[in-house]
Order: C-alpha cells, then structure tokens, then sequence
C-alpha cells in the first residue's frame, strides 16, 4: 500500500512539474492534479499495455522512440476525461510525457525497487 501512495506522490510532482515546464500543459486547480494523478495511473495500468503491443511494430522501427507517442496519448487520453487537465496537442503531451518519464526514472533512483533474486 505504501509503493502506491509513494506512487501517487511521484505522478502528482511529475503532473505539476510537467505543467510548469511544458507550453500547453496546465490544471485549473489542484483537485484535478489529484484526480489527474489518479487517472493516468490507472491509464498506465490498462490502456498503455494495451497500446505498447498494438503498436510494437512501429516502436521497433523507432528503436523505442514510438512509445513517447504512446505515453503522450496516455496523457491525452487523461486530459480528455478530465475537465480540469489541459493538454494542448500532441507535443505538448510528449513534453509532459518526457518530465513525468524523468521525474518517475529519478524517483525509482532515489527510492529504489525491491530486488528480486
């Protein structure tokens, strides 16, 4: 239970940062930060698999470049459900999906995973 709080907090910092960063990207308030937050960790948890095996033969042709188009869509496809979560076209969303990538990279850096032997 603690992993997913822990979780929560990253993709929260991740959202916020990525909306002071990123042109196009922006929250009306921080309830839909929360909500966001809550959304794409869902999103990532059913429909990026979903996506990444769809599109595995353009992300191997990409070497891996394609899956920020994926995350970006993920991103996109929260921002369409969510009225206060603004994502302004598809750069805009690769932007978000590159922060929220590196803060969630830096965060497993610092945090650690279990190890599994």
């Amino acid at each position: 239970m603690l992993r997913f709080i822990v979780q929560f907090l990253v993709t929260c910092l991740a959202l916020w940062l990525a909306a002071e960063i990123v042109p196009g990207v922006g929250f009306s308030d921080t309830t839909s930060l929360l909500l966001a937050a809550i959304l794409l960790g869902i999103a990532n948890a059913i429909v990026r698999p979903i996506l990444t095996i769809v599109t595995f033969p353009l992300t191997i042709i990409t070497f891996g470049l394609f899956l920020l188009v994926v995350n970006a869509a993920t991103i996109g496809l929260v921002a369409a459900l969510l009225g206060g979560f603004m994502v302004d076209g598809l750069w805009a969303g690769v932007g978000a999906a590159i922060v929220t990538g590196v803060v969630s990279w830096i965060a497993g850096w610092f945090i650690g995973g279990e190890r599994r032997d």
